[in-house]
């Protein structure tokens, strides 16, 4: 198993068990490789649900550049219904998770069709 489907597999589980939802594996691994080297790097690899500047980086580079979707406070509303969902208390946060959770939010599963 490649380091990849190995990363695939935690974060299908994290799914499971931190955010009570069943994954699509394909649509999944699509958004972690979409993700690219990050999810090789232990600090880019998450997402911190407390750092402002951090969540405009996720809002402006993914929601708006790779989902086209345009800014406004749903943006906003859907990261924190994220952030809530996959657990504030929870350190970990996975990219490709929160990426994953955030696409299935939008509906824009076909920006990865």
């Amino acid at each position: 198993m490649s380091k990849r489907d190995e990363l695939i597999a935690k974060y299908a589980d994290d799914l499971k068990n931190k955010c009570g939802m069943s994954a699509d594996m394909d649509l999944l691994t699509k958004v972690t490789i979409g993700c690219g080297p990050s999810i090789y790097n232990a600090d880019a690899s998450t997402v911190s649900g407390t750092d402002e500047a951090e969540l405009a980086t996720v809002k402006n580079n993914f929601l708006i550049k790779k989902l086209g979707l345009s800014d406004s406070t749903k943006l906003d509303e859907g990261i924190d219904a994220v952030i809530t969902t996959y657990g504030k208390s929870n350190r970990n946060k996975y990219r490709a998770v929160v990426y994953y959770m955030l696409t299935k939010h939008f509906g824009k599963e076909s920006v990865y069709g």
